[in-house]
């Protein structure tokens, strides 16, 4: 099990940030995306909402 630690170790430092900050990107925009839809559904007016 130590190996594969050490083998991902290598692999991350080779690949250099560029996959963690595109998991990291595209986690934020479906974030906001749901936050975005979750906080403006409240905004919409159905007129049944008396």
């Amino acid at each position: 099990m130590p190996h594969t630690a050490a083998l991902l170790a290598a692999v991350a430092e080779e690949q250099g940030p560029g996959a963690t900050l595109r998991i990291v990107l595209l986690a934020s925009i479906v974030g906001a995306v749901l936050l975005a839809w979750f906080l403006l559904r409240g905004y919409r007016n159905d007129d049944n909402n008396d």
